[in-house]
């Protein structure tokens, strides 16, 4: 697959992790396909820039809690892209841990699925 191809495996994948999290929480309102595709991408922006220099400047502290603080982390990306994504809203602590571990499983599932779909280039040698 290309990177272009890949990336946009992925964004669907979290847009569908959204959509999930969408109808297993009363406390997640993502309204319109549009919502779940701002969202999604903001999502992948937010992992792919912001996380790894929060986790980076938060290692102590990481650390210290053995961890743990990697769900505060993860529950800021989330709340990033509520509050840029119009139509999208996360109310609760709960439902935020509810939807980052349903993100989590649908992004594990997707790509685990997609890795193995995709043909494999053959290697030269």
């Amino acid at each position: 697959m290309t990177l272009v191809s890949r990336l946009l495996v992925a964004w669907a994948i979290s847009a569908a992790g959204l959509w999930v999290a969408n109808d297993l929480f009363g406390g997640v309102r993502i309204h319109g396909r549009t919502a779940y595709l701002v969202g999604a991408a903001v999502l992948g922006v937010a992992n792919a820039v912001l996380k790894p220099a929060l986790t980076l400047l938060t290692l102590p502290l990481i650390l210290l809690t053995f961890g743990f603080f990697l769900l505060v982390i993860n529950i800021a990306m989330v709340a990033l892209a509520a509050w840029v994504t119009p139509h999208f809203a996360v109310q609760g602590f709960w439902t935020y841990v509810g939807t980052i571990v349903v993100l989590w499983l649908v992004n594990w599932a997707g790509h685990s699925f997609v890795d193995r779909a995709a043909p494999r280039r053959a290697r030269r040698r």
